[in-house]
């Protein structure tokens, strides 16, 4: 049995890892790279052949771990694509948007190309619709905690992850040549007491973890809860100071855990009801997904639809569908809270909102989630007195904040933790995968200190197991 990481090697974005047990090869998650020194052809080369692939496994939708499953169907592969319902509809929600997403930048690509005579313009697509629908027509689902046997060899079963609604851990269970082994990939792993999701499971005993480790080195703000903060943040900003509140959210996960967080602290009678505007119809699309995967959200927010009705809908909430009508929302001079994507202010709609507030001294813009470098959201962060919005610079008057609380992500002592439910003695090995190098090595260091055999994998080069 062989393990090679072709993808989110000492890196964050890309996940693709190859499970190879005798010939038949298995892929767990086949992401896009989006790291800002690559270029997005680089997501064409694999490092395998596609069509040698049997079957894929998808730990949860998010583009670093699905988008570029239609390259992959686009180039090849022919098998199945095993996932959890909601990972499925969620995919095919994502994917599609990735398509708007390259076609708009080859646009520009080409506007800039006419305006520059030796421009070869942007870059092309990576696939179209038709590839995206073909790679849903590969979806096989499977519930949490139902062992699926993709051969006589080879069991499956999802474990209940948190991060996102549908993520999961897949643990195999392999006869390799007689021998039995295990291996658990965890996905990306969630928070405990997270609005509208379950806690992650623990993993059952393995012999191998392939475990991210995105905050591997980094705790969570401990303290103040989701509902203490957002009070906190709403009475000084929308009922003293009279002024607007923006918080670039990403569609899918943060946005329905915000819209639950919000509904609970109005319903309560905690703050007056301040209008709130969610602009973005993805992120309309996608509360409609955890609304017919209503079954798998957590007991506070069963509780609270039996008792109180939607917990995605409530009396002061609008869900801003047309362009023309969040142009109004621009325009709104009353106190209120406008939810928009993206969150890291890289593109759609809060584009729009920034643009018309950042000068604005009673706006302030609550980041709730990670910026990457080089993106807008982290010029704000860093505190960059002039940033560059849509063809313009504009000074930044708007007061500028964040919060973790509502990080979809464990945090370093969650990684650890999630390793060490494990016997250090009978676990052969941990292998780190989706952090930079210093997190994977502040996580490396605190698993050894305990025992645990770790490593570090680079990129395309097979381990055996």
């Amino acid at each position: 049995m062989k393990l090679t990481i072709h993808g989110a090697a000492r890196q964050v974005t890309g996940s693709m890892h190859l499970l190879q047990v005798g010939q038949y090869k298995i892929l767990v998650d086949c992401g896009l790279d989006y790291e800002k020194d690559h270029n997005i052809q680089v997501n064409e080369d694999f490092g395998f052949r596609p069509e040698e692939i049997d079957v894929v496994i998808l730990t949860h939708a998010h583009i670093d771990h699905s988008g570029n499953l239609p390259t992959l169907v686009r180039m090849g592969f022919n098998g199945q694509i095993l996932c959890t319902p909601p990972t499925a509809d969620l995919t095919e929600l994502l994917l599609l948007d990735s398509v708007n997403i390259f076609l708009s930048k080859a646009q520009k690509g080409r506007g800039r190309g006419r305006k520059h005579k030796h421009s070869s313009g942007g870059p092309q697509p990576l696939y179209l619709q038709k590839h995206v629908m073909d790679t849903v027509e590969r979806f096989v689902t499977i519930a949490y905690n139902k062992p699926f046997r993709i051969t006589g060899d080879i069991e499956l079963t999802f474990i209940q992850a948190g991060h996102l609604l549908g993520a999961a851990a897949a643990v195999l269970k392999i006869n390799d040549n007689g021998e039995e082994k295990s291996i658990a990939f965890t996905g990306d792993i969630g928070r405990k007491n997270y609005p509208v999701l379950n806690d992650p499971e623990p993993l059952p005993p393995v012999d191998y973890i392939v475990s991210e480790s995105t905050y591997g080195g980094r705790m969570h703000t401990k303290g103040k809860s989701v509902q203490e903060t957002l009070i906190e943040t709403i009475e000084k900003v929308c009922i003293v100071e009279q002024g607007r509140l923006i918080i670039p959210a990403f569609s899918i996960g943060r946005t329905q855990s915000l819209v639950f967080a919000l509904n609970k602290i109005f319903n309560s009678g905690l703050l007056p009801k301040v209008p709130v505007f969610v602009d973005s119809p993805m992120a309309a699309r996608a509360t409609s997904l955890y609304r017919k995967h209503h079954s798998l959200v957590n007991a506070e927010a069963q509780e609270f639809y039996n008792k109180q009705g939607d917990e995605f809908d409530f009396e002061n909430l609008t869900y801003v569908e047309t362009l023309k009508d969040s142009r109004q929302v621009s325009n709104y001079y009353e106190p209120c809270i406008i939810i928009s994507s993206a969150g890291m202010l890289e593109g759609g709609r809060i584009q729009d909102h920034l643009f018309y507030n950042i000068q604005n001294y009673y706006c302030t813009i609550l980041f709730i989630g990670y910026c990457a470098k080089g993106t807008l959201g982290y010029r704000l962060l860093r505190g960059d007195p002039i940033v560059h919005i849509k063809d313009r610079d504009l000074a930044v008057y708007a007061t500028i904040k964040q919060t973790d609380v509502l990080s979809a992500h464990g945090d370093h002592e969650d990684l650890v933790n999630n390793v060490k439910v494990q016997d250090a003695n009978k676990l052969k090995g941990v292998y780190l995968v989706h952090g930079e190098a210093t997190s994977m090595q502040a996580m490396a260091d605190a698993l050894e200190q305990d025992g645990y055999k770790v490593t570090i994998p680079e990129k395309s080069v097979a381990y055996e197991l």
